[in-house]
């Protein structure tokens, strides 16, 4: 291991943390961002495993949520609800991530233009979705139906096709079937929390036999950049969604797609 790979590992945790929980496709950024650095890692565990500093920053910011919501579990039918609501949601792509994990990792992992397509085509269809007057009639994510639950758990196996982004799934199917922007990607938010832990338990499984101390060490420093940037996201998105929408997203997702095919498609 060496300077640069330490410099790089902190790039890709950094782009991992601000673009994790929002609808841009942090893996299809860290992917990219990996190719551009040149930044080489077995089994192309780093960009899975790094996800962990994104998952911690999420409980430590909704640590007092989370714990309300346990306490309240056995007592509260409403939160019951929503646990069953959040586990719904997670099981089709837990489900299609282990079936498909190989080709995932092995065909779309390694394909920038198909990346740098999914960024375009999911930008465009935030901007369309983003000017769309919808009438809300889920304000609550506590609120949120089984059935909606699981029709959203359906979008965010979109995600498991690097560039379409997983909170961008959920949030655009959240949209379409009725709820309000700032549930959408709080929803979005704790649901994150068991897919991330499941990808990164199943991940590390898989790959147990290529890790190294080195390969450790830059995913701890990657992880640490994840937990301090997701942080700061975390904190401020709900309330920037409310104010401005996703159409910032879309034009940025248009932007990397569009440098993403010049650079490893039409140059390569």
């Amino acid at each position: 291991m060496d300077g640069t790979s330490i410099i790089d590992a902190l790039i890709l945790g950094i782009i991992e943390g601000l673009t994790e929980f929002i609808p841009v496709s942090s893996t299809g950024h860290i992917l990219l961002a990996g190719r551009a650095l040149g930044f080489e890692n077995p089994g192309k565990m780093f960009e899975v495993l790094i996800q962990l500093g994104a998952i911690l920053a999420i409980l430590v910011v909704y640590a007092g949520r989370l714990i309300q919501l346990v306490r309240t579990l056995p007592s509260d039918p409403t939160s019951r609800r929503f646990v069953a609501a959040v586990f719904l949601a997670f099981l089709p792509a837990a489900v299609l991530g282990v079936l498909g994990h190989r080709i995932i990792k092995e065909v779309f992992f390694e394909s920038p233009a198909l990346i740098s397509t999914m960024l375009i085509v999911g930008g465009v269809i935030l901007l369309i979705v983003d000017r769309i007057r919808f009438e809300p009639r889920y304000h609550d994510v506590k609120e949120f139906p089984l059935w909606l639950a699981l029709r959203i758990g359906l979008f965010q196996c979109l995600a498991l096709v690097p560039g379409v982004s997983r909170s961008g799934a959920t949030i655009v199917g959240s949209l379409l079937m009725g709820t309000d922007k700032r549930s959408a990607a709080e929803f979005s938010f704790y649901l994150a929390m068991p897919t991330m832990a499941g990808a990164f338990a199943y991940d590390l499984y898989q790959n147990r036999a290529l890790v190294t101390g080195d390969e450790l060490m830059l995913v701890a420093i990657g992880f640490a950049a994840a937990f301090v940037a997701a942080i700061l996201v975390v904190r401020s998105l709900l309330d920037f969604v409310s104010r401005h929408g996703y159409a910032l997203f879309g034009w940025w997702r248009i932007v990397v797609g569009l440098l993403g095919l010049y650079f490893f498609v039409y140059r390569a």
